[in-house]
């Protein structure tokens, strides 16, 4: 028969246990690994890609975050898929959209979580099979991702 101390004690570290992976962040490494296996080892650009996302974000559980591709969205020439990557987040690579020509503008917005201050990136995958990039830097106050949800 189990005291209540011991009960009490256990619930405790079941509690604990259960914030543990949301406690754990991704690197810049990471974010770097996974730039790596989206773009398998082909050269990333800067340009041509602009993220608008706030320099300071006040509370990290919901910053509004715009990626616009500069293409002409044709069948020639369009942006195959925009992602979002953080450096400090739980998962490195949180998003990616997947456009094609009849989208006519490569430009998506969301409301991304971030659990720290950090570089934010933005990567577009072209259809002629090169990418760009645009990273920003977010100062953040209140941060997100703490509570493993």
């Amino acid at each position: 028969m189990q005291t209540r101390r011991q009960i009490i004690v256990g619930a405790g570290l079941a509690g604990g246990m259960a914030l543990l992976p949301g406690l754990v962040k991704a690197t810049p490494q990471m974010r770097d690994e996974a730039v790596a296996a989206l773009t398998k080892g082909a050269t990333v650009r800067d340009g041509r890609v602009t993220l608008t996302i706030p320099s300071v974000a006040e509370n990290g559980l919901s910053v509004y975050t715009t990626v616009s591709v500069e293409s002409p969205m044709t069948a020639g020439d369009h942006v195959k898929a925009i992602h979002i990557l953080s450096e400090q987040n739980p998962i490195a690579h949180l998003l990616t959209w997947h456009l094609g020509p009849r989208a006519g503008v490569a430009k998506v917005s969301t409301n991304i979580r971030l659990g720290a201050s950090q570089e934010v990136t933005a990567l577009a995958e072209m259809s002629d099979g090169s990418f760009w990039r645009d990273t920003k830097s977010v100062i953040v106050t209140i941060a997100a991702c703490i509570d493993g949800g």
